[in-house]
């Protein structure tokens, strides 16, 4: 009796063991976007992915996102876009989660695309060709495209910055010349505007590239009340910076 019972508990546990190697792991999709799409508003959308830098993502991000509190400007949705749905997890581990996945969603307009530094955008990021054809066909219609630290080498491949003044995070540029060797890229500047392309060295010059685009599209009134809010003396004349030629 005790044999078969050792028995039978045997094929239980054989058949669990089997029910749940063939479960299937389902990744739920958001049916709703997890942000609302304000009408009237710059769209402003920050291309994220694994091992993007805090920093270049929450300077920018926080200057944008604060316009709302602004009266009598236009101010700006602000959301992230990624290549999943699921969690994002930065270089310095916060998780975040995409309030689009480019891949499979509508996304709304783009006024303002926004591309971070990233752990692997000198490498494994720039073979990613989904996101350099979503990063270049955002770049045909949208009014402004900005970048921050090694963003610049995400746009560079997209082939955006061609006859384009650029910059990037300082011990870079030398790889950047190296590896875009057509390109004009500056030192010694924190950013360079040339027409709908700003690229800024990055780190925590990440706000003054951000104020920057503010004091352009609001004046230098609104620039400086929102660097208030964040305790930042903003004065641009005193930010080393190019401004080629603005749109």
């Amino acid at each position: 009796m005790m044999r078969y019972i050792g028995l039978l508990l045997i094929s239980l546990f054989l058949s669990c063991e089997r029910a749940v190697e063939t479960v299937p792991i389902i990744q739920e999709k958001p049916s709703e976007p997890n942000i609302e799409i304000v009408p009237n508003r710059y769209n402003a959308a920050f291309l994220i992915m694994d091992g993007v830098y805090n920093t270049e993502l929450t300077a920018p991000f926080d200057i944008f996102q604060h316009t709302i509190y602004r009266d009598s400007i236009k101010p700006m949705n602000v959301f992230m876009v990624a290549n999943t749905h699921n969690p994002i997890r930065s270089f310095e581990g916060i998780r975040l989660l995409p309030d689009f996945n480019y891949l499979t969603d509508s996304l709304p307009p783009i006024d303002i695309l926004i591309v971070p530094s990233a752990e692997h955008h000198l490498d494994t990021d720039l073979e990613d060709e989904a996101m350099i054809a979503f990063v270049k066909k955002v770049a045909e219609n949208a009014q402004f495209v900005t970048s921050h630290c090694d963003g610049a080498f995400v746009l560079a491949k997209a082939g955006l910055l061609e006859n384009v003044v650029c910059t990037t995070f300082p011990s870079d540029i030398g790889k950047m010349r190296e590896m875009f060797p057509a390109l004009d890229v500056r030192e010694d500047l924190l950013f360079v505007h040339d027409g709908k392309y700003i690229t800024s060295a990055g780190g925590a010059k990440s706000f003054e590239a951000a104020l920057y685009l503010c004091e352009h599209l609001y004046g230098a009134e609104v620039a400086r009340r929102l660097a208030k809010g964040l305790v930042i003396d903003w004065k641009l004349e005193e930010v080393p910076h190019l401004v080629v030629k603005s749109e």
